[in-house]
C-alpha cells in the first residue's frame, strides 16, 4: 500500500512538474503564452470528448450489429471533480442511450466520497446492465466499501469474473480482472468455458495487464489508468505514465500480438491537480460490428 502510494505521489508532483515545464517551453519563456497554456490546461478538464469506436469482429451475433456500449473510466470524484460534475456526467452518458455502460475503475481518491459518488452513479441506465471493476485507488480508498456501494447502486462488479450478455437468441461474455497493482488476476478460470467463436470483452483498470494475455480468446480488452497522459506535450508524448511500458498504452486502440486494447483518457484529475494538457477527457462510445454485415 506504501509503495502504491509513494508512486501516486510522483506521479502527482511529476504531472505539475511537466505542465509547468510545457508552459515554459510552449510559451517560449514569454510570461503571455505560458499563461493562456495554463489557463487552457485549466479549462480542458471540463471539454469531455464524445469517442466513437468501431470494433470489428467476425464473432460478433449479428443480433449485436451496432451494439452501443459507453465506457467510462478515472472518475476520481472527490475534492476536483465536485458531486454537480458527476451526475453531469451520468445526465451525458444516459442521454447517449447505451445498450451497456462499463465502468473501469478508479471512482473515488478518498474513502469519504464512496456514499456520494455512488448516489449519482446509480442513475446509470442502459438495457442491458451496468459492469464495472476496481482501479488502484479504489483500493486506496477501500475496496470493500467500494465493492458494497456498486452493489447498493446496482452495477454488477465484474473483478475476476464473467457475465453473459444475452439478445434474442445471441449471447456475447463481458468479464473483469482484478486490478493489476492489488488484486490477483485469475483470467483462466474465467476463460474455461469459452469457445472460439464466442466473442469476449475484458476489463482491465491497468492497460499493461494485456501483456499478460497469451490467449486469442480475448478480443477487447478496455482499459482506463493512464489518463492519456494527463499532461502531455501536446497529445504527441507524456512525461509520465503509470505504466511499465512507456507510451505504449497512453491512450487509443492498441493491437497485442493476442488482443487489442481500448484505452480511455478517463474522465478526472489524479489528486488536488486541476489540470489537463492535450489530453481531453473522455466518453468513449463503442459500436460492435460483424464483417459479414452490410452497413
Amino acid at each position: 500500500m506504501r509503495g502504491i502510494r509513494f508512486k501516486q505521489r510522483i506521479m502527482i508532483i511529476s504531472i505539475g512538474f511537466a505542465f509547468f515545464a510545457l508552459c515554459i517551453i510552449g510559451g517560449y519563456s514569454i510570461i503571455l503564452p505560458a499563461f493562456v497554456c495554463l489557463i487552457y490546461g485549466l479549462i480542458e478538464p471540463y471539454c469531455i470528448e464524445r469517442k466513437e469506436t468501431y470494433f470489428y469482429s467476425d464473432k460478433i451475433p449479428k443480433s449485436f450489429e451496432n451494439f452501443k456500449i459507453v465506457f467510462v473510466s478515472d472518475i476520481h470524484h472527490g475534492i476536483v471533480y465536485s458531486g454537480k460534475r458527476l451526475k453531469t456526467l451520468v445526465n451525458q452518458v444516459n442521454a447517449l442511450q447505451p445498450d451497456l455502460i462499463l465502468l473501469g475503475g478508479d471512482y473515488i481518491d478518498q474513502h469519504k466520497y464512496i456514499p456520494s459518488c455512488f448516489d449519482k452513479l446509480k442513475g446509470l441506465c442502459a438495457g442491458y446492465g451496468v459492469y464495472g471493476v476496481l482501479g488502484n485507488h479504489d483500493y486506496c480508498a477501500g475496496s470493500e466499501a467500494v465493492r458494497e456501494a456498486m452493489h447498493k447502486a446496482g452495477i454488477i462488479c465484474l473483478d475476476n469474473c464473467f457475465v453473459y450478455v444475452k439478445k434474442d437468441n445471441d449471447k456475447i461474455q463481458v468479464g473483469g480482472i482484478g486490478d493489476y497493482w492489488n488484486d490477483p488476476q485469475n483470467l483462466s478460470a474465467f476463460l474455461e468455458d469459452i469457445k472460439a467463436d464466442d466473442f469476449v470483452m475484458l476489463l482491465s483498470h491497468n492497460p499493461d495487464y494485456v501483456e499478460k494475455i497469451r490467449t486469442n480468446k480475448v478480443d477487447l480488452v478496455l482499459s482506463g489508468h493512464t489518463h492519456g497522459g494527463q499532461a502531455t506535450f501536446f497529445g504527441l508524448w507524456a512525461p509520465f505514465i503509470p505504466s511499465g511500458f512507456g507510451q505504449k498504452y497512453r491512450t487509443a486502440l492498441i493491437e497485442t500480438p493476442y488482443t487489442k486494447v481500448l484505452v480511455t483518457n478517463g474522465i478526472g484529475n489524479v489528486g488536488c491537480i486541476p489540470i489537463r494538457f492535450f489530453a481531453r477527457p473522455q466518453i468513449n462510445i463503442i459500436y460492435l460490428k460483424n464483417n459479414s454485415v452490410d452497413d
